[in-house]
């Protein structure tokens, strides 16, 4: 965490934590929620629940000990990942009672937090990676920070997330969307986004970040106008935002953690293009006139795979093989 974010404090105690066993615990951890979920027609719910849920307290348990001894500024971030967890819990509980409409709040309720999340990390990575490649090109970076501003925006989703726990789908939640999309777009404006086109591994985080405010007014649209066109904001957020951020960031932090040059290859850059492309088509061909739904979805989810698929081919030869500066890692 602390390496994604460019911090250099407690970046050494968490690659000690995390080496060897506990990353391959953390890994089988994860792996296991996810076959337990797809086996839930022929596994008993209890123990889909208790595969689903180990996850994140053990993320938690490895993460707060180093974070807290180096006194980092991402501690708090624990509580993030820890309302993460609620959100799963109370998701499973929604299942087994059969509340759709609790499922259905819940899920959007948790997606919202990881917005908050991107909304955190991504306000540190993005300008500093932004001023990082333009120095690299001899130009002075220019990016305006703004810590009141940072708070307004940080502030205006924590709002998001409290608002769509007491009333999701209705106005005024639309009207808070439409305000932090505000927020979002002029915290976004300061970082110079049309200066990075040069370097995928920086334009991917800002094509990512650009869905965040696109995503919002979607959601501020549809509630308050009930517009078709704006009906599919969800998958703006979801594909366009989260899944592109885990993707850029991914894609960078195992160039970082290999000791290889930050340069993203060509089947890289393409993989940031189709997902987000994957994104446009989710968000907007629904709409439009003559467009069968279930090819909407089908293209969009095959742009999806062909993304994450072109980074198990690039990236699975990088991260099998040790380290190319000898250092450990």
């Amino acid at each position: 965490m602390a390496q994604c974010t460019g911090d250099s404090d407690g970046t050494q105690s968490l690659a000690a934590v995390f080496a060897g066993a506990p990353l391959k615990l953390l890994a089988v951890l994860w792996l296991a929620g996810r076959v337990a979920f797809a086996g839930t027609a022929v596994l008993p719910f209890a123990l889909v629940a208790a595969c689903e849920l180990a996850f994140f307290p053990a993320l938690i348990v490895l993460l707060a000990p180093p974070l807290l001894r180096a006194r980092n500024r991402n501690t708090p971030l624990l509580l993030v990942l820890a309302a993460i967890w609620m959100g799963d819990a109370v998701f499973l509980y929604a299942l087994a009672r059969g509340d759709v409409l609790l499922a259905r709040t819940t899920l959007l309720v948790a997606i919202d937090v990881v917005l908050l999340l991107v909304t955190v990390i991504g306000g540190r990575i993005v300008p500093v990676f932004t001023a990082n490649a333009l120095r690299s090109r001899g130009e002075e970076p220019r990016i305006r920070g703004s810590q009141w501003l940072d708070g307004l925006v940080i502030g205006a989703m924590v709002v998001v997330v409290l608002v769509d726990v007491a009333a999701p789908w209705r106005p005024v939640a639309g009207m808070i969307a439409g305000l932090a999309a505000g927020a979002q777009a002029w915290r976004m404006s300061r970082w110079r986004s049309m200066r990075t086109f040069h370097e995928p591994l920086v334009w991917s985080l800002h094509l990512t970040y650009a869905w965040l405010p696109v995503g919002l007014a979607l959601k501020a649209t549809h509630l308050l106008t009930g517009v078709p066109w704006a009906a599919h904001w969800l998958h703006a957020l979801t594909i366009g935002v989260a899944a592109s951020m885990v993707l850029a960031v991914m894609t960078r932090a195992a160039l970082g953690h290999t000791g290889r040059p930050l340069v993203a290859a060509r089947p890289t850059a393409t993989a940031y293009v189709l997902l987000g492309l994957a994104a446009l088509v989710r968000v907007i061909t629904p709409s439009l006139a003559g467009m069968q739904y279930g090819w909407t979805v089908m293209t969009s989810g095959v742009l999806w795979i062909a993304a994450f698929a072109l980074f198990l081919i690039t990236y699975t030869p990088i991260l099998m093989r040790p380290r190319i500066d000898g250092r450990a890692g």
